[in-house]
């Protein structure tokens, strides 16, 4: 059973207290057999005074006027003169409960058990069009942004190839340097297919390894730990492979035999 709340209870306590109060002056009442005691004390304990005085009050208008009808009924019947007999109105029925109960207290529901009530509420937004809408905006403005700049910057280009002349040291654009320095390491299969093929497939497992939902820095060691030591680890190999080899791809030191790398 639901509990009834307190505000409630405070408001039948009172009403209690000035009824016992307004009866105190009132003669002792008359003896009661002990079935009729048990729905009486029931009712004060769930009834207000002022309602089961309405009821009573009721109830002794309704024989009134039974009495009031019965009377010329029983005149006329007994005597031997014309007797008028005066029908008198009958009194409206009063609805009444269990126990004759004429008022019933309703229990206040929580709306909790009743409704899906959702006390935390939750920052996610839809991907379309909140996310998509400002990704398709930052594309735009790179695009012009390179469009414009490609117009007033030539691209350095070299000049045309010659296969008869190879220069010395052949490298690669500097966003391979990386991998054309684990070539001297490494046998090619290794170096261009083992290492960096478990490096990708380590950072597409990094969100389900760490599923960590906060935002703060300090709070996402594993995540920032994995992307530095990937970033650190390439771009050490790209800084080797661009200031640091020479002709034949030999390890020099820039600062003694010059820098052989063109942006």
């Amino acid at each position: 059973m639901t509990e009834i709340p307190e505000h409630l209870r405070k408001r039948a306590a009172e009403a209690r207290a000035k009824a016992s109060a307004d009866d105190g002056g009132d003669a002792a009442p008359a003896a009661a057999t002990p079935a009729d005691d048990a729905p009486k004390s029931e009712a004060a304990s769930k009834i207000p005074a002022h309602l089961l005085e309405r009821s009573k009050a009721a109830k002794s208008k309704k024989a009134g006027g039974e009495v009031e009808a019965a009377a010329p009924a029983a005149a006329a019947a007994g005597g031997g003169g014309v007797a008028t007999a005066v029908a008198a109105a009958p009194a409206a029925p009063v609805a009444t409960g269990p126990g004759g109960h004429t008022q019933r207290l309703l229990t206040v529901v929580k709306s909790g058990s009743i409704q899906d009530v959702k006390a935390v509420p939750q920052d996610k937004v839809h991907t379309w069009p909140h996310l998509l809408v400002v990704e398709f905006v930052a594309c735009l403005f790179v695009l012009a942004f390179i469009l414009i700049f490609s117009v007033f910057v030539n691209a350095p280009l070299l000049e045309l190839a010659n296969f008869n002349e190879t220069p010395n040291p052949s490298k690669a654009p500097w966003y391979f340097l990386g991998l054309q320095e684990l070539l001297t390491m490494f046998h090619p299969q290794v170096a261009g297919v083992t290492i960096p093929g478990m490096g990708m497939f380590l950072l597409i497992l990094a969100p389900y390894i760490d599923r960590n939902p906060s935002m703060k820095p300090e709070d996402r060691k594993f995540a920032i730990s994995l992307q530095t030591v990937h970033l650190m680890y390439w771009a050490v190999l790209t800084m080797i492979g661009s200031f640091f080899r020479g002709p034949g791809f030999n390890f020099i030191f820039p600062w003694n035999d010059g820098l052989f790398f063109e942006f």
